[in-house]
């Protein structure tokens, strides 16, 4: 037998000496024939006999190296397990449900009291409410609009200010990769407008099956407008700018940018969304709209949930709105009764 102790490399000068070991062997079990490995002992070579011939041959040194990366690294099945779809993932949202409601609640009033002021203010500005023409009340409505929009907003960022820095995916509006399958933001709308589409008209067709009749729009929001549409180039620019900016944002943001990531906190993503939709459509007001606003708001919400971009939903919402705006416009000016064709549709 062989009895060594070695090592891959020589110990560094300022070690201390290490004792000299003393190799035996065996001549009886080693014959020049048998072939073993033979490693070089980083110690002090022993003290005896020079080696020669072959003997001095099969002491060939070799050092094997290890890569703990090659084994720390998951496998490609390993990462398949654990691939989920974004739709099912949860933000990590920083703030407790004190801060969610206090932060709904502010948005509430904070939006009303806007309006009220806004109302006080506008008979000290010259404008009264006879004697307003359509293209003032569209300027007046825009300036509401935009009024409110900063206001719900500033009263939101202000108060999430404080645990910032937030996720990169919680208030995210990133213009990049539009087209990407994965989470491209102008990708996923265009699929969420075709999937609210389908799924409202399908909607539309069960509630007139059943019900046997259309449902009422008298106090849609919709139909308080219809004066302003096509009335003039301004009227209709401010009415687009409304329905098709400045709505978009302010509602994307807060029912889906605040209140469906937050309510991840505690139910999974799919919950949320429906939850959020529910809310959405409430805050209309509209309570003949609810079904399809509810499906309008579950698609906006799973195509945010898809790509983690507030741009995604925004887009939705702002094609809806405006697209309905700048088609009743041209059949106004086609001379259509828009009124008949809505309470027809």
């Amino acid at each position: 037998m062989v009895s060594s102790i070695f090592l891959l490399r020589p110990p560094p000068a300022d070690l201390p000496a290490l004792p000299k070991l003393a190799a035996s062997r065996s001549h009886g079990l080693l014959s020049r024939r048998s072939v073993l490995p033979v490693r070089i002992s980083l110690f002090p070579e022993p003290r005896g006999p020079p080696l020669v011939g072959s003997e001095k041959r099969r002491q060939l040194a070799f050092a094997c190296f290890y890569n703990a990366k090659d084994k720390l690294e998951p496998t490609s099945r390993e990462k398949a397990l654990k691939v989920e779809w974004p739709i099912l993932q949860r933000w990590d949202v920083p703030w407790g449900w004190q801060t969610a409601t206090l932060t709904m609640i502010a948005c509430g009033v904070s939006f009303v009291l806007t309006g009220l002021v806004e109302a006080s203010v506008l008979p000290y500005l010259g404008f009264q409410g006879g004697e307003v023409s359509l293209e003032e009340k569209a300027e007046i409505l825009f300036a509401g609009q935009f009024a409110v929009t900063a206001v719900v907003l500033g009263v939101i960022y202000g108060i999430t200010n404080s645990f910032r820095p937030l996720p990169d995916d919680i208030f995210c509006y990133d213009w990049k990769d539009p087209f990407s399958l994965q989470n491209g933001w102008l990708l996923w709308a265009g699929i969420g407008l075709v999937g609210a589409l389908i799924a409202i008209a399908l909607a539309g067709v069960a509630l007139t099956t059943f019900s046997g009749e259309n449902p009422q729009r008298e106090t849609d929001a919709l139909i308080r407008l219809l004066p302003l549409i096509g009335s003039s180039s301004i009227s209709t620019a401010c009415l687009v700018g409304v329905t098709g900016v400045l709505a978009p944002i302010l509602e994307e943001t807060v029912f889906r940018g605040f209140l469906m990531v937050s309510l991840t906190k505690w139910v999974p993503t799919p919950v949320s969304v429906l939850i959020s939709a529910a809310v959405f459509a409430i805050a209309h007001l509209t309570p003949g709209e609810f079904p399809q606003l509810f499906l309008l708001g579950a698609a906006l919400g799973f195509s945010y949930a898809q790509t983690r971009n507030l741009l995604t939903p925004i887009t939705i919402h702002s094609i809806w709105n405006s697209g309905v705006i700048l088609l009743l416009t041209f059949l106004q000016l086609q001379g259509y009764d828009i009124r008949e064709l809505l309470q027809a549709s």
